[in-house]
This record gives structure tokens, C-alpha cells and sequence, in this order.
């Protein structure tokens, strides 16, 4: 059987958008795309695409456990084995992440370095001559799960954050979907010359 995917977002959801253009290549069923965020413009994205989707927003007083022992409840209603985290910006908990097969995220950073926000500008402050996004299974670290792929590129002389930013994501936008391809078909990353040309 297919893995059932949830793809969870906490706004514009590009990544997600990227996953779901892919879809007939990655093999898996995306059921369902959730945000902890009602506004988020990705919502929108998804019903364009014909996914389901729901809201799993935190509400006044609840605790964290209380928020995933919803949002868990709200997955297993719908099927789901998987999730893939595409800009999803809560941690979760063991207790949650050991709920399903496996959970993926991408980050902006050629982990190990830069764990966690403002990837670019700590990149470019540390003089970081090449920088990049990873694929990698979630566990309960700070994006400390085992890597599946990397796609680098350089960095030019007159970069600033925001152009950092803008073109790691179009690396990111190519990487996911061949990333999670790769490890559902029971291989740990994607040929090296595949992601030796996602940053030409």
C-alpha cells in the first residue's frame, strides 16, 4: 500500500506546492494538507490542487500535548502513515513523531550547520562560501534526523539574506520532491549527479 501523506504548513506553503506538482512522480497518496495557521495562504493552494484540508491551530490554553493529541487525533481520522513538514514551524514531540512511519522536513541549511531560523544571514555571517537546504528524517532534535539529501550552491560576493534566501528556496523547490522520492523507494539519497545539477 502507498504511504498516506499529511503535509503540514504554517503559511504560504511553496514547498507544499512544490510536492503536490510532483505528486505523479513521488509514490504516495498526499491526503490531506494541514495548518496550524487558519490564514495561511497555502490552504487556498492546496484546495486548488484538490487536496483536502484542515486546520490544526493551538488555541488559547492548551497545552502542547493537548494540540498534537488533536492534530494526532485529526491524522489518524484521515489515514495518514506519513507526514512531510514543509514549512511547519512547530517542534514536535517523540511522543508525536512516534505516531507515524516516518515524518520528513526540508530545512534551509546544509545541515549539520545553521540548525533551526534566520539560516541565511548566520550563513552569511559566517562567511559560509557555500550553502544549500537538506532533506531529512524529523526526530527530537533541532533538525538533528538523519539526512537523506543536500543540494548546495554558492555564495556570491554581493549576497544579501533575502537573495540567499530566494534562490535556496528555488534549490529546495527541486530538491524535496527527488529527495522523498528516493526514500520511499528504499534508497538513502539521490544519485550525486542529480544533485550535483540542482545547484548549477
Amino acid at each position: 500500500m502507498r504511504p498516506r501523506f499529511a503535509i503540514l504548513i504554517s503559511g504560504r506553503g511553496s514547498n507544499m506546492s512544490a510536492l503536490l506538482a510532483a505528486r505523479e512522480q513521488i509514490p504516495a497518496e498526499f491526503a490531506l494538507v494541514v495548518s496550524d495557521q487558519g490564514d495561511a495562504p497555502g490552504l487556498l493552494k492546496a484546495r486548488e490542487q484538490g487536496i483536502p484540508v484542515a486546520v490544526a491551530e493551538k488555541e488559547k490554553g492548551q497545552t502542547k500535548a493537548m494540540h498534537e493529541a488533536a492534530l494526532s487525533h485529526m491524522l489518524a481520522e484521515a489515514g495518514i502513515t506519513h507526514i512531510a513538514l514543509a514549512g511547519y514551524m512547530r517542534l514536535l514531540s517523540p511522543s508525536f513523531l512516534d505516531r507515524f512511519d516516518a515524518v520528513v522536513n526540508i530545512h534551509p541549511s546544509l545541515l549539520p550547520a545553521f540548525p533551526g531560523l534566520h539560516t541565511h544571514a548566520r550563513a552569511l555571517a559566517a562567511g559560509a562560501k557555500v550553502h544549500g537546504c537538506t532533506v531529512h528524517l524529523v526526530d527530537a532534535g533541532m533538525d538533528t534526523g538523519q539526512i537523506i539529501a543536500q543540494a548546495g550552491l554558492d555564495v556570491r560576493l554581493d549576497e544579501t539574506p533575502d537573495t540567499l534566501a530566494a534562490r535556496v528556496l528555488r534549490l529546495e523547490h527541486t530538491l524535496y520532491p527527488l529527495a522523498l522520492t528516493t526514500y520511499l523507494n528504499g534508497k538513502l539519497t539521490p544519485p550525486a549527479s542529480q544533485l550535483n545539477e540542482l545547484g548549477r
